[in-house]
């Protein structure tokens, strides 16, 4: 009797018995795991950022100026601008650039606009079909800027030239 007592106690004693937790140094795993495509991070880090700005101060007479869409253009949010001759206007990563214009087409002339933008940063091509002929011109087409690493964005636009 006296082993039955030593057995059902010592079964007792086991079958209570909690059990520790363990502390783990390990940091726990979540089971989401998340990878990132290094191609789309690539491309994203590639792309220009266009900001919109007020219209140019500089500019005083005859211009072209444009936007992302009708809506925005109606709003007055630029994304280019220029004074139909020398010099172009953009806020491109976050700073506000004047840059030359290498070629422009006659506005008055063509029904295609089109323009060459260059710096040491930023090759930018403006091309538009003119959608309305008054005393200012209205035009809609794309507006692409290359980067030196040959990453290009490419936007619509809409917006006028004239005098």
């Amino acid at each position: 009797m006296k082993y039955l007592i030593i057995l059902f106690s010592a079964f007792t004693m086991i079958a209570c018995k909690k059990e520790k937790a363990t502390v783990s140094d390990s940091k726990p795993v979540d089971s989401l795991t998340i990878v990132q495509d290094s191609v789309e991070n690539d491309s994203e880090t590639a792309h220009v950022l266009v900001d919109v700005f007020p219209f140019p101060n500089e500019i005083k007479e005859c211009s072209c100026y444009f936007a992302k869409n009708k809506s925005d253009f109606e709003n007055e949010k630029y994304i280019y601008a220029d004074d139909a001759g020398k010099t172009a206007y953009m806020k491109l990563d976050g700073k506000r650039l004047t840059m030359n214009l290498i070629s422009s087409s006659d506005m008055e002339a063509d029904e295609e606009l089109t323009k060459e933008i260059e710096n040491e940063n930023y090759k930018i091509s403006v091309k538009g079909k003119k959608i309305k002929n008054e005393e200012v011109l209205l035009f809609e087409g794309t507006l692409t800027i290359t980067k030196p690493d040959g990453s290009v964005t490419t936007m619509p636009i809409y917006g006028e030239c004239g005098c």
